[in-house]
């Protein structure tokens, strides 16, 4: 709470002065009124044509068309400054400007998407749209390890931590001080003073009330390299767009990622909401040259210090190993991209499932194509079933995502509750083929308005764990049905009234 009512204190200042603009814009303009409510009424109604017309999803155009129409003038500023991708121009600017880091090896996953082909085209397809809109290849999976609890995580990461020769790259929404983050930096330090090129980036609004400017300027005096991404200074266009990536990555042979973030609710050494299921996964190999080119891009952009060139030449590939089997393609999406990948990939699998597609997601807010690609897939006959919390961490989105549960539950959906406490998984797996994990929530924020990173295994061992590890937890759940649900006129309305809202969540 300190650092919260001290980072609101330092906003204040740049708030009245916005404020204090407006004022003085408004008076001067005051003599132009009618003027200027006629312009903005036919701007107004040139913004509800583009939205119509738009590729944005239709619970965000429903919402943004409401507020227009019932405010025309403040309505039509809000949607100026934050309804629409081009806020994003100042973080697009910057990604634009640094050129993304060139792979150590271009002949291993150049041949994936042929042979590829010839196991199965369909694959294939989908591989190729996730590798062209993102720009990152697939690869072979080598080796890949599936932690189902944040505390096996965190006791490996520690051991590669030890290990680092070169560089230690991290980066997380959620930094805090505690057993796990201290336990991590006192080893970044030995790893710093030994002149291994340590460097972190967190985000500025995830971590506001766990991580503070003093906290972040002592881990530089420790000689680790840090920054805080898209700093709230002020109320800006860019304060949707966040940085809710989680990876770490060591001497380009080892990445970490999933759902945990580096504090000790992740890791269970505290409660919030009772046990906390949290999972993470731990890829060596080749494939890991997605993830260092993912967190350099980031920091080459967004920190005043890029990554020497030549600190990625002198590395050697580790020996390739032989593949255990499958395919991986890491990648991050991004509200910058023309599409939303992560949503589309959804579409995707739950489309091409026969058996069955089963999901972890702590929030449950589902754009009408995405929602419409659940129903249709249950509806075929598809065993589809999704693990939620059953302690919330956030009561309004949590009321928000049982809003989705009647038309989902209706069409044969089922949904279950973690009854020891919250969970905070995100991943999915569909016929023991195909899987994804990383930090892509089944929410509006994180399929269509967050940087995250995902990935995405085809026939790979791992995706064995991850089925062993759903049922496991499934057992710990209970179920939710519509007999249990309650539905009454009162809820109805309610959950349509919260479900217009969800994009704001």
């Amino acid at each position: 709470m300190r650092h919260i009512i001290n980072r609101v204190i330092g906003v204040i200042p740049a708030v009245l002065l916005q404020l204090l603009w407006l004022l003085i814009l408004f008076r001067w303009l005051s003599k132009y009124a009618t003027l200027l409510n006629l312009l903005l009424t036919f701007l107004a109604f040139l913004y509800v044509l583009y939205i119509i017309s738009s590729r944005n999803e239709s619970t965000y155009k429903t919402l943004w068309l409401l507020v227009i129409l019932s405010f025309p003038i403040a309505g039509t500023i809000l949607y100026l400054c934050f309804g629409n991708k081009r806020a994003a121009n100042p973080l697009k600017k910057k990604l634009a400007g640094v050129a993304r880091p060139a792979l150590l090896d271009t002949g291993v996953c150049s041949s994936v998407c042929p042979e590829l082909f010839k196991e199965d085209a369909r694959t294939a397809q989908t591989f190729e749209y996730v590798q062209k809109k993102t720009g990152m290849p697939v690869f072979p999976c080598e080796e890949a390890t599936y932690f189902p609890l944040g505390e096996k995580a965190w006791e490996q990461m520690l051991e590669d931590l030890k290990s680092a020769e070169h560089f230690i790259y991290a980066e997380y929404f959620i930094v805090e001080k505690g057993i796990m983050w201290d336990s991590i930096v006192e080893i970044m330090e030995q790893k710093a003073s030994a002149g291994v090129d340590v460097r972190v980036m967190y985000d500025d609004l995830g971590s506001i009330s766990t991580y503070s400017r003093k906290e972040r300027l002592q881990l530089q005096k420790k000689g680790i390299q840090c920054i805080a991404f898209n700093p709230l200074v002020c109320v800006k266009g860019t304060v949707n767009y966040r940085d809710h990536r989680k990876m770490m990555i060591i001497d380009n042979r080892v990445a970490f990622s999933g759902g945990i973030n580096l504090a000790d609710e992740y890791i269970n050494r505290t409660e919030k909401f009772g046990h906390w299921k949290d999972i993470g996964y731990r890829i060596t190999g080749r494939p890991v040259q997605n993830f260092t080119r993912m967190f350099t891009e980031f920091w080459n952009a967004f920190s005043g210090t890029p990554i020497p060139v030549d600190e990625l030449k002198p590395l050697t590939l580790p020996k390739a190993k032989q593949p255990s089997g499958g395919y991986v393609l890491s990648y991050y999406d991004s509200p910058l991209y023309s599409d939303a990948v992560s949503n589309h990939l959804y579409m995707e699998l739950l489309s091409r499932a026969t058996g069955y597609a089963w999901f972890f997601t702590p929030y449950l807010m589902l754009g009408d194509s995405l929602l419409e690609a659940f129903v249709l897939a249950a509806q075929r006959g598809v065993d589809v079933r999704i693990i939620m919390p059953g302690i919330p961490d956030k009561k309004i989105v949590y009321r928000m995502s049982r809003s989705y549960y009647q038309p989902l539950l209706e069409a044969g959906v089922k949904i279950y509750e973690y009854t020891p406490g919250f969970v905070h998984a995100k991943a999915c797996i569909v016929d023991d083929v195909f899987g994804t994990m990383g930090t892509v929530n089944l929410d509006y924020r994180s399929l269509f308005l967050h940087f995250e990173n995902n990935s995405l295994f085809y026939r790979a061992s791992i995706l064995d764990d991850l089925k062993k590890d759903f049922l496991e937890t499934q057992e710990k759940c209970r179920p939710r049905t519509l007999e249990n649900m309650k539905i009454s006129f009162g809820r109805w309305l309610i959950d349509g009234v919260l479900r217009i809202f969800a994009p704001l969540c």
